[in-house]
């Protein structure tokens, strides 16, 4: 008997296993015996595409700031400068008795990233800026920033991930080295910084303000004729207090006149305290970016293109996505994924694929705001058990299949059922850590993408979305 019930207990474990096994497009689904349920794929909808120019940003409050000068076959030139606030070490800084200026550099420290080639030859210069940078109130980055004096100049390769070894001079005991993160160090014309800042009276080092008021700020720019090679972009950091304006200089000891001290001091360049803002600017001339740009907006290319830096972003849409819930009937969509495929030959080194991608809507007021899909705390405090990570909703660059898959289902199903409007969808590049829906100044990777049909120039890429549903009859 005991075998018998053992039998009868395997029996119905195995019918249990078995239909607990379903397909994939019917998860999540509770079947009733009722309905007839059939699961389909659908990946003809048409999506299209345009390549438009992304919004000017502002460049106040980043991760890391842009500098270089970048030349793309594919994509034209790219031009990146800095202007930059320098801070007082601390209120009424004094710099003692006596005081002379033996030398003075600015210290740029990377921000982790460089988009470029790195062994092409870089000619950086470093002006005063005209006017006091922390009394503007607006920084988009096509805003210029008039300089004047050139005050010093660095010319050579750049190294972002190589670290250095510096003197660090301690006043009172031994001078010691130091190993530092990877930086940019510029010496600057020492007498200009003797009378501009050593000399200033101690009214002026009283506060911050009064010192931005009289030195005003650096600019930092690529010398373009004094350089030379494909070029690049460079990102640096100011937010942890190592970029500055390090001066070194002599000054009477004080309690022995006959006798000198050396003093190391830091004069911080840190965006918290004042601005630090960056001028961008992309030239298509002679590209087929020029062409797209300049084009009908209605018609289609073969391939789009994508630009951080508020280059290029591009406007997708579903124009026959109600036709095909008319022709298919009441649905419920399982899984949307919109697959955006590279084009072919298009990430050659050193112009490396964008590492992710943004995917964005527009709202009715035409604000940017995030899809459905990943925009979690709505859909936590709706309670949708919809809700993903970041992870799942997708966007990464996968360097083996060369393409990007964002998971859009709740949008797909808010559109086939009017409970939103498509008032405009995007996709920009966004930093690999940092995902944004506005206008990324902070990483410079671009990417050409397919369109939405097989052509000749597209080949196999394409940008396409594919549909996992189930039909309710």
């Amino acid at each position: 008997m005991k075998f018998i019930k053992l039998d009868l207990l395997t029996l119905l474990i195995s019918l249990f296993l078995f239909a607990s096994c379903e397909n994939t497009s019917t998860i999540g689904l509770e079947v009733d015996p009722t309905i007839a349920v059939q699961g389909s794929l659908v990946d003809t909808i048409t999506v299209s595409s345009r390549t438009i120019k992304d919004d000017p940003a502002s460049t106040i409050g980043l991760a890391r700031h842009p500098l270089g000068y970048l030349g793309d076959p594919l994509f034209g030139t790219t031009e990146a400068s800095l202007a930059m606030s320098v801070n007082l070490p601390e209120d009424a800084y004094n710099f003692g008795t006596a005081a002379v200026l033996d030398s003075a550099v600015l210290v740029l420290n990377y921000g982790g990233e460089f988009y470029g080639d790195s062994t092409s030859n870089y000619s950086i210069d470093v002006h005063q800026l005209n006017a006091d940078l922390s009394q503007q109130t607006s920084f988009l980055q096509t805003r210029e920033y008039p300089y004047n004096t050139l005050l010093g100049n660095k010319n050579g390769k750049v190294y972002p991930r190589k670290t250095y070894k510096v003197t660090e001079i301690v006043t009172g005991a031994a001078d010691t080295l130091r190993t530092v993160t990877p930086q940019v160090r510029i010496k600057l014309n020492t007498a200009f910084i003797q009378n501009n800042i050593v000399a200033l009276p101690a009214t002026t080092l009283k506060y911050n303000d009064y010192f931005n008021a009289a030195f005003k700020g650096l600019h930092v720019q690529i010398n373009k004729p004094a350089s030379s090679g494909t070029g690049g972009l460079m990102f640096f950091e100011f937010n942890g207090g190592t970029s500055g304006l390090v001066l070194y200089y002599k000054k009477q000891n004080e309690t022995t006149t006959t006798a000198r001290d050396t003093v190391q001091v830091r004069f911080p360049i840190l965006a918290t305290s004042n601005p630090i803002a960056a001028t961008v600017k992309h030239d298509y001339t002679g590209t087929a970016i020029a062409t797209q740009l300049a084009a009908d907006p209605k018609q289609q290319f073969a391939v789009t293109y994508l630009q951080p830096l508020s280059g290029l972003r591009n406007k997708i849409a579903f124009p026959y996505l109600s036709k095909f819930k008319a022709d298919i009937g009441k649905i419920v969509i399982n899984k949307a994924e919109l697959v955006v495929d590279l084009s072919n030959g298009t990430d050659v080194i050193p112009f490396n694929a964008a590492p992710r991608l943004s995917l964005y809507r527009y709202d009715i007021a035409e604000q940017r705001a995030q899809v459905p899909d990943n925009d979690a705390a709505s859909q936590a405090s709706a309670g949708d058990p919809r809700a993903q990570s970041p992870a799942v909703f997708g966007g990464y660059f996968d360097s083996i299949r060369k393409r990007y898959v964002f998971v859009v289902t709740s949008y797909v199903q808010d559109l086939l059922d009017n409970k939103t409007k498509d008032y405009g969808t995007f996709l920009a590049p966004t930093p690999l850590t940092e995902y944004e829906i506005f206008p990324s100044v902070a990483t410079a990777a671009r990417s050409v993408i397919g369109s939405f049909k097989k052509t000749p120039a597209a080949g196999d890429n394409l940008l396409k979305l594919n549909v996992y549903y189930t039909k309710i009859n």
